[in-house]
Formats: structure tokens, C-alpha cells, sequence
């Protein structure tokens, strides 16, 4: 014969702290959601077009049997050894990228250091260097980008001597910055704040103990 249980419920606010803590632990367990890095590589898109980095790309398809071409850039993370991020594509010169950058951030002098740098080297090399980076191996970081420079224009003229370990370290040092940006949207997003604010947008309602109710 059915019986009628009623139990009690309470919003995330109404909850002890021990509690609470049990119910974030739930809701930590679906994130990231999928989408979470987009507006991070839409961002990082935008300042390798600034630097002279043209990303290459791979077709992705769609839901619906499209497809789209989604640009050459890879992470994993956070806490394994051999985490970080990388990316294909070409890099060329591009006049007023030093100060581009600047003004697109003004607060990041890790990117100005970066645009400085290749500044510096094409100086050297009448503006003529160019470099291909592509992924090689298994992992995703700074070292797994396999990248070679050239000096267009006189194929007779080699670089500088320094201009391939400068430019290597300036777009592997991209990829550092791109890493650390996704490290730290991450852990914003995993933090108690942004998952309190998750919870309580949502309505989402449990027992006393904090155990997901419904």
C-alpha cells in the first residue's frame, strides 16, 4: 500500500556550514561545464592575431552534421605533471603589435614582454622572420610545440644566431600565459563563491545534511 514521506528541504542559504559544504562537493562534481575555456580562447585568438600568430586550424563537427574549422589550441590540466597548454600555427611580423598589445592589455606585462621580444628579434632580421609551431607527442605544453624559423625574402641570409631561441621562447612563453589563464578561470570556477552562486541561481533545494534533494 503507498505511503506519503514528506521530508523537509532547504535552500543552500538556509544550510549549516557542513552542510553547505556537502551540497558545493555535488555540484563541484559537473564542473567545469563543457563551454568553460571558450571566452579564454576567444580571447587568446584575438591576441595571437595582434602578436602576427596565425593559428592554424582543424574541422570540428557540429551537432547538427556541420562543420566548423575550431583553431589548433590544446590544454589539460590542473594538478598532473606534463600539464599545460599549446597551439599551432604561423608567425610573421606585424607592424604596431608592441603597441597593440598595450592597449588591448594594459595591465599584462607578460604579453608586453612577449611582443617586446619578437620586436626586438625581427629588428635584428629586417623583419623578415618567420616561424611554424605544430604539436608533436601525446601531451599538451610549451615543449610539446615543435617549432622552426626561417628568414624569408633571401634565402641566402640565415637568422640572427639568437633569433630562433628567442623567437621559440617567446611563443612557447605564449603558451605559458595561455595556460596560466585557463589555471586560474578554473579555479574561479571551482571556487566557493562562484559555486555558491551556481547553487543558489539554480534553486536547487536539500536535506539537512546537504544532500541533493529532487
Amino acid at each position: 500500500m503507498p505511503e506519503v514521506i514528506e521530508t523537509t528541504v532547504y535552500t543552500f542559504d538556509e544550510l549549516d556550514e557542513r552542510a553547505r559544504e556537502r551540497a558545493r562537493n555535488w555540484y563541484r562534481e559537473g564542473l567545469p561545464h563543457d563551454d568553460w575555456h571558450e571566452f579564454i580562447f576567444e580571447d587568446f585568438e584575438q591576441i595571437c592575431e595582434i602578436l602576427g600568430v596565425h593559428l592554424a586550424t582543424r574541422p570540428v563537427r557540429l551537432y547538427g552534421g556541420g562543420i566548423r574549422q575550431k583553431p589548433c589550441i590544446w590544454f589539460s590540466g590542473f594538478s598532473s605533471q606534463g600539464d599545460g597548454a599549446c597551439f599551432e600555427g604561423r608567425y610573421s611580423y606585424r607592424k604596431g603589435a608592441a603597441r597593440e598589445i598595450r592597449a588591448y592589455a594594459p595591465k599584462d606585462e607578460r604579453l608586453a614582454t612577449i611582443a617586446d621580444q619578437l620586436q626586438m628579434i625581427q629588428r635584428r632580421n629586417l623583419y623578415a622572420l618567420e616561424a611554424r609551431a605544430t604539436h608533436r607527442g601525446r601531451y599538451y605544453h610549451e615543449h610539446s610545440m615543435e617549432i622552426s624559423i626561417e628568414r624569408s625574402g633571401d634565402r641566402y641570409q640565415p637568422p640572427t644566431p639568437n633569433a630562433e631561441a628567442t623567437v621559440s621562447e617567446a611563443l612557447r612563453d605564449l603558451a605559458r600565459w595561455l595556460y596560466r589563464q585557463l589555471e586560474r578561470e578554473y579555479e574561479y570556477q571551482i571556487s566557493d563563491d562562484a559555486v555558491d552562486e551556481g547553487v543558489m541561481a539554480n534553486g536547487y533545494t536539500f536535506t539537512g545534511a546537504g544532500a541533493r534533494f529532487g
